[in-house]
């Protein structure tokens, strides 16, 4: 059995983020489902975690870790001489450059892209009413931010450099959600080179992968996820 333990559900975009980087790795691991919609999550393991919440919690012997990205970290330096071996980048220079575009996403994009995501793509279904004007605001505020990574991309093929990183890894799961929406998609698709780079990480192995372990047993969000 694998040391390595995932709780979660795919679905989440935590979780997705945390299973790419790690079939980017070719790290073993087992997963465990945990759906706190049904209270699945209250299997007496997981209440001796850190974090019960049901979103992502990896754990590896006595070390327990929350926070998608810095699992991610932990991964690609753990395993460093194993799978991709560009996910942190091979020097100082390239792991300042990744850095750089990580915090990007977890400061300007994901917080867009996550509001976006819920009310383009499961509010409706959820019985939420759609704010327009919120969904307005967002969208101008993530075409903002696409319009500085449609520059970067003119100069890179990846936004760390030219090899697929965490900086690209970690975009994703809320890309995913985002592109299988008409306004998401035209946001993307607008742009040539953010065009290119979504169509070139969306296609990679390893997140068609996840993609296919959301559909396999699918939960509240993925019933609702058009792709």
């Amino acid at each position: 059995m694998a040391g390595i333990k995932v709780f979660g559900l795919p679905a989440s975009t935590d979780v997705a983020r945390v299973l790419t980087c790690l079939f980017e790795k070719d790290v073993e691991f087992q997963l465990i489902r945990t759906d706190t919609y049904k209270g699945d999550h209250k299997i007496p393991e997981f209440l001796r975690l850190q974090d019960p919440s049901g979103r992502v919690t990896f754990k590896e012997g006595k070390r327990t870790m929350t926070d998608s990205r810095e699992i991610c970290r932990y991964i690609s330096e753990k395993f460093a001489d194993q799978g991709n071996k560009h996910l942190l980048g091979t020097g100082a220079l390239e792991r300042s450059s990744i850095e750089q575009w990580l915090q990007a996403e977890a400061q300007n994009f994901d917080p867009i892209a996550s509001k976006l995501v819920f009310h383009l793509a499961f509010a409706v279904p959820l019985g939420v009413k759609t704010d327009n004007s919120l969904v307005e605001q967002c969208e101008k505020k993530l075409a903002a931010v696409l319009d500085v990574y449609n520059q970067r991309l003119e100069e890179s093929e990846y936004l760390g450099g030219d090899e697929f990183t965490l900086a690209d890894l970690s975009h994703l799961p809320n890309s995913h959600y985002l592109v299988s929406t008409e306004k998401g998609c035209e946001l993307f698709y607008s742009r040539k080179n953010v065009e290119r780079w979504w169509k070139a990480i969306s296609a990679r192995p390893t997140w068609k992968q996840v993609v296919h372990m959301k559909s396999e047993h699918p939960g509240p969000l993925e019933k609702f996820a058009t792709i």
